[in-house]
């Protein structure tokens, strides 16, 4: 029963973060963009990339694992949430299955965007209920 009003109250308070996240300009993301630090971890090596398309409203990319494609669905409050397609092949290593995993639930889930500074690097912010995803521009 307590664990029930726990995961509850991590719901609700994920909710309250993304109403009160500040979005962006879905044009101004368009490009490249390399995941750095997921849930507070560190996570380079495993090299995960999304590609914002916003005169397609679609997202492209690499989970750790695979390749990802699907269309941008706008959800209110300035959320997204895809349903991704993605080729099968097997992941490398714990890590890639950790990002992987994370990346796509985050993605399908919903999420909101936001422009911010971490460790000193400019970046976006892509968070959902359940994750928190920090990503640097590749190429700058």
């Amino acid at each position: 029963m307590k664990r029930r009003l726990v995961y509850k109250l991590l719901l609700l308070l994920g909710i309250a973060t993304m109403l009160q996240a500040e979005t962006v300009d879905l044009n101004d993301l368009s490009g490249d963009w390399h995941l750095r630090v997921l849930d507070g971890h560190e996570v380079r090596k495993a090299r995960a990339i999304l590609d914002f398309k916003p005169e397609k409203m679609s997202i492209e990319g690499f989970d750790a694992c695979n390749r990802i494609s699907g269309k941008l669905t706008p959800i209110g409050n300035g959320s997204y949430k895809s349903r991704l397609k993605r080729t099968r092949m097997a992941c490398r290593g714990n890590i890639h299955r950790y990002v992987s995993s994370r990346l796509i639930e985050t993605i399908e889930s919903g999420f909101t965007i936001k422009k911010e500074t971490r460790y000193g690097i400019d970046g976006i912010t892509i968070k959902s209920a359940t994750h928190d995803l920090f990503f640097k521009r590749m190429g700058r």
